[in-house]
This record gives C-alpha cells, sequence and structure tokens, in this order.
C-alpha cells in the first residue's frame, strides 16, 4: 500500500493535466454502493437487455474498487472532452446519415488507455522522490468493469443527467470518463451539489421514448443501442423514429441547456483520415456507399474507428432505415441491389426501406423479390413493405407483366 504526502494530491491532479485530460477528481475506494443496486434493479428489470456482457458479477466487481486493486485507497477520476465545434449549419445531403460526435475522432478506448498508461507511468516517477515504493494502480475506460459514472459523480467531476450521462459545470456531457485505481491515500473532492432540476428537455426530445424515467434508460429503446450494439433487426414500429442516426444519438445532449456553454477539448483525439470514410460536416456517412461496402472495404474505412463497433451488416442495416426514412429515391437502385444480394438483415431492412420510398421502381423489385426470395424472415419484411407501400396484388398487372413471369400468386 502505497503512502502519501500532503503534497500528493496536488501532484496527482496536475500531472493529469498535463497528461492532456480536460478534468480530474478524487475520490475514495468505497464500495459504490446505491449505484451498485441502481445497477442490479436495471438488470432485473429488463433495462439492460440486449447488453449479454452487462451481468450482475460484473456490477458487483465493478462497484467495488477492492475487487479491482487490492489494497486500494482512491479513485482518480478523469475526464477528456470530445466536444469541437463544426460546421452544424452546413447544407446536407439527402442521401447522408448522421454519426454521434463521439465517433469523429479515433478509437477512445486506445487514446485514453494509452494517456492513462502514460499518466502513471509519469506519476510514479514524479511521486517517487516523496514516496518509499512504487505506487500501485490500474486504470479502466467504459469497456472495464468500473462503474465510471458513479465514481465521477461522487468525485464531483459530474452530476447525473436525466439521461444518465454525467454533466460537467465546463464541458458539459461530451466527455469520455476514466478511472484510475490507486493504493495512494488521496484528498478526496466533493460531490457537486448539482440536479438538471425540472428540465425535462433530454426526456422530451428522445424520438423513441427511451428515457422511461427521470435517470432511466430502457437500453432496447435508444436509438445508440438499437443502431451500435443490437445485432438484430431494428423493431418495425421503432424504425421511423431512429431518423436518419446510423451510429449512435446525440440528441438527448445536443436539446442539453448545460451543453450550450460546453467548452471545446484542449487536447481532442486526433481525427480519423481522410480516407475513413467521414464527411467533413457533421460526421455524416453517404448511405449508398455504405451498401456497397465489402467486409474487406468496410475494414479498410474504419479500422481505428468507433464506428467499427456496428459490423459492416449492421451499418449497412442502419443505412437502409436512413434511406428509409428519408425517402430517398435516388438511393432505389442500390436498395433493390441490396434486397438481392446483401445478407438477411441487410434485405429485410432494404426491403422496408423501399416500401417506404415507394414508387414503381421500388414496387417491381419488392414484387419480384418476393416470388424468389427463400429466407422466411426476409420474407416477411418484403411482404409487409408491399402492403405499407399500399400495392395491391390485384392491382399489379403491369409490375408483374414487367417481372416476366416471375412472381407467383
Amino acid at each position: 500500500m502505497s503512502q502519501s504526502t500532503p503534497d500528493t494530491t496536488a501532484i496527482v491532479k496536475q500531472c493529469a493535466l498535463e497528461a492532456g485530460f480536460d478534468l480530474v477528481k478524487i475520490t475514495s475506494a468505497d464500495e459504490f454502493v446505491g449505484d451498485r443496486d441502481a445497477a442490479l434493479d436495471r438488470i432485473k428489470s429488463g433495462l439492460m437487455d440486449g447488453l449479454p456482457w452487462y451481468t450482475e458479477s460484473r456490477v458487483l466487481r465493478g462497484a467495488d474498487p477492492h475487487q479491482l486493486l487490492a489494497g486500494a485507497r482512491s479513485v482518480i477520476s478523469l475526464g477528456l472532452s470530445y466536444y469541437m465545434t463544426g460546421n452544424s449549419d452546413t447544407k446536407r445531403s439527402t442521401a447522408t446519415g448522421k454519426v454521434a460526435r463521439y465517433a469523429q475522432g479515433r478509437d477512445y478506448h486506445r487514446v485514453i488507455k494509452s494517456r492513462m498508461r502514460d499518466y502513471v507511468r509519469v506519476l510514479d516517477s514524479r511521486l517517487s522522490t516523496v514516496l518509499s515504493a512504487p505506487i500501485s494502480a490500474r486504470w479502466y475506460v467504459d469497456d472495464g468493469p468500473m462503474l465510471d459514472r458513479a465514481a465521477a459523480a461522487r468525485s464531483g467531476l459530474g452530476w447525473f443527467g436525466k439521461n444518465t450521462n454525467i454533466l460537467t459545470p465546463s464541458h458539459g456531457s461530451w466527455i469520455f470518463l476514466g478511472q484510475v485505481i490507486t493504493g495512494l491515500n488521496l484528498q478526496p473532492d466533493p460531490p457537486l451539489q448539482k440536479t438538471c432540476g425540472s428540465c425535462v428537455r433530454c426526456i422530451d426530445a428522445c424520438p423513441t421514448g427511451a428515457i422511461v424515467a427521470p435517470y432511466v434508460i430502457d437500453n432496447a429503446r435508444c436509438i445508440s443501442h438499437l443502431t451500435i450494439e443490437n445485432r438484430g433487426p431494428i423493431p418495425l414500429e421503432l424504425r421511423p423514429l431512429v431518423g436518419d442516426w446510423v451510429f449512435g444519438c446525440d440528441i438527448c445532449q445536443d436539446v442539453c441547456p448545460v451543453n450550450r456553454k460546453a467548452r471545446p477539448a484542449n487536447a481532442p483525439i486526433p481525427n480519423l483520415p481522410l480516407g475513413a470514410g467521414l464527411s467533413d460536416d457533421d460526421m455524416e456517412l453517404n448511405l449508398v456507399e455504405l451498401l456497397e461496402l465489402t467486409d474487406e472495404g468496410f475494414q479498410d474505412r474504419f479500422r481505428g474507428s468507433p464506428v467499427a463497433r456496428a459490423k459492416r451488416v449492421g451499418l449497412q442495416r442502419n443505412a437502409c432505415v436512413a434511406l428509409g426514412n428519408r425517402r430517398e429515391v435516388s438511393a432505389v437502385p442500390a436498395l433493390l441491389h441490396a434486397l438481392k444480394m446483401g445478407e438477411p438483415l441487410v434485405r429485410g431492412h432494404a426491403a422496408w426501406a423501399l416500401g417506404e420510398i415507394g414508387g414503381d421502381e421500388a414496387s417491381e423489385g419488392l414484387i419480384s423479390a418476393l416470388s424468389t426470395e427463400k429466407d422466411g424472415y426476409v420474407k416477411e419484411e418484403i411482404q409487409a413493405a408491399v402492403e405499407r407501400s399500399e400495392i395491391s396484388l390485384s392491382d399489379t398487372s403491369g409490375i408483374i407483366a414487367k417481372c416476366k413471369g416471375r412472381v407467383r400468386l
């Protein structure tokens, strides 16, 4: 167990800022009892469905720093802003889809872990002159078990917003969180005496109603989950509500008053190279190009990007939904190709999009595909698209003729 001096806490914070972090606060290594119980209750209530890795054992472990580091005394809570001013007023193409702001740079897990590793190395070197032993430390980002928002709230880094994000006075909710658990006996910071008061803008703005109560998210309805972690079909009733988001969602953060005065990042995560497939305007992706990606092309374009988490098939599924919601007529040929050549998940969502867009070309393609499709799920999607676009089989003689006898009624 590492000891400390009155100057240790100041050194810990100064080194964090020098390492490129925007915020640093400290809390004790006591168990996060209230946050643990809340997380367990969410799991039991089914609100974390769709995240099989988010288990009770993970929560129990992540709520107790002593299970993560023997001899833990303190938790250093770090914040790294990803907010950068952009061209939010730029006129958009109708064939592009939106990407959450945090995906603008390289995969933050790697970047933050690298900064924390360097931070701990420098901290150990700096403190070696005043301590008699090396410091003990383990560090985590959000892919580890640590309850990161619990640590941020108790340390005073920020407070819980009603959308469950951590809000900070200086950088809003546009921050990545990291934690360093250490054996150093540091002076803890007090929690902030701040709340969202009566504001419910994030709740009212959520298109899918995923914020089912203040501070409670139904994961299965969240656009971020639907477009990233979800590996199956997007529920039919939610597709129109997803809009043109193809990776994540920022709606609840965009409407938050706290974010209006957010400072930009001091040392932002490096951007991806221009060949990564992201446009310069508002982090948008060309939806038709997404439908044309091969596995190799997907890896080439999104290697090192958070967007890779959605997988090629998931991103193409999302592109279909976005095109359908935007009623993008120019994308009908690409959607028809996806309906014929894509994986079943993509074919099903391409059918949905064609049904939303409508028109003779889309109708002909749907009816033709209905006669040849073998997959039961995809066939159901095609039939529903045909019915939704108000194509009556009794009124399709012209279209059927064009299909050259391939339709079997």
